[in-house]
């Protein structure tokens, strides 16, 4: 319970017996736990670096117990400052990443390059789509992660998908747990894995992102925000890329129709994204906007998740979760 302060599991065993038996000395605490003696006094010594014990100022030999109210708290509010640290880390490389995705697609829409070619307006883009459609043979993979499609969405993608699926192309498409509430867009779901299509949802997405015939993929400029234009990728690295992380998702996800699924620690896939983007340090309102639910929502499944987990703070329900196994050990 206490790895992410800096405790192996001998640090905490020695720790509980002190704190239940403070007058113990080495001895005693090798009689105790059935550990020879150069054990317990390295397995001391690190408690000490760490903090929780201290010379006594009467015995300089001899090493005291620090109340746990200051050597745990101060342990805590180091792991917090770090955590803090790694989150404002992360949203700097998601700011680079997202420069250099611009800076790769600022190219000149008049002259694509081989392995890519720059889309800018709704109309350029969508008339793009429509070629590439109908030179897909195969299949095709895609990821909404935009919501309830509008109905303007509806009716320019249903003619489209209404060939592909007639030809016998594969279709494939993910949409965010949240269209269920939505009875336009589930309607056009239905619909689609009525003519052969097949149809998914995940709590959330990482960009929107078309594939075809794994050959050629076409990605918004922006991740966050697809009216920025879109990229035509065909480098074979970067589609195989792609299409990896397509499968991975889609493996992830629950199949239109079916119930959400939850862990063997009763978690959904919706309340597990929610504790992974919010240990990310990312605010209420990007979290939402990521899940396309409201605010009012996202707030009311973190203090649901708060109260399960027992926690006073959110601070304490990061550590509580990851504690319990409730956060993936690499965020």
């Amino acid at each position: 319970m206490l790895t992410m302060l800096g405790l192996g599991s001998a640090e905490e065993t020695v720790y509980r017996t002190i704190l239940e038996n403070p007058s113990y000395g080495v001895a005693e605490l090798s009689v105790k736990l059935g550990w020879p003696v150069h054990r317990i006094r390295s397995t001391l010594d690190e408690l000490a670096r760490l903090s929780l014990l201290r010379p006594s100022w009467e015995e300089p030999d001899v090493l005291r117990l620090v109340s746990p109210e200051v050597g745990l708290a101060a342990l805590l509010a180091r792991e917090e400052a770090a955590l803090l640290a790694r989150q404002q880390e992360i949203e700097r490389s998601r700011t680079t990443v997202a420069q250099m995705i611009a800076t790769y697609a600022d190219r000149n829409p008049a002259q694509p390059s081989e392995d890519s070619e720059t889309l800018v307006g709704i109309d350029t883009i969508r008339a793009r789509i429509e070629e590439l459609v109908a030179g897909c043979r195969h299949e095709l993979l895609g990821f909404e992660p935009q919501g309830a499609q509008t109905p303007d969405n509806i009716e320019a993608s249903r003619p489209l998908d209404e060939a592909l699926l007639d030809r016998g192309a594969a279709l494939r498409i993910v949409y965010l747990d949240s269209v269920r509430n939505d009875q336009s867009t589930t309607r056009y779901a239905f619909w689609l894995t009525g003519r052969g299509g097949r149809v998914r949802t995940a709590p959330s997405l990482p960009l929107r992102m078309i594939v075809f015939d794994r050959q050629a993929a076409l990605v918004p400029m922006n991740p966050e925000d697809s009216g920025a234009g879109a990229v035509l990728l065909r480098g074979a690295g970067v589609v195989a890329a792609l299409v990896a992380l397509f499968e991975r998702t889609w493996e992830a996800a629950t199949p239109l129709g079916g119930e959400p699924r939850r862990d063997e620690k009763g978690l959904s896939s919706q309340e597990r994204e929610i504790l992974r983007l919010l240990s990310l340090g990312l605010t209420d309102e990007v979290v939402a906007r990521r899940l396309d639910v409201s605010v009012r929502t996202l707030r009311r499944a973190t203090a649901d998740l708060m109260e399960r987990l027992g926690a006073r703070s959110r601070f304490q329900a990061g550590y509580l979760a990851a504690a319990r196994g409730w956060l993936p050990e690499h965020p």
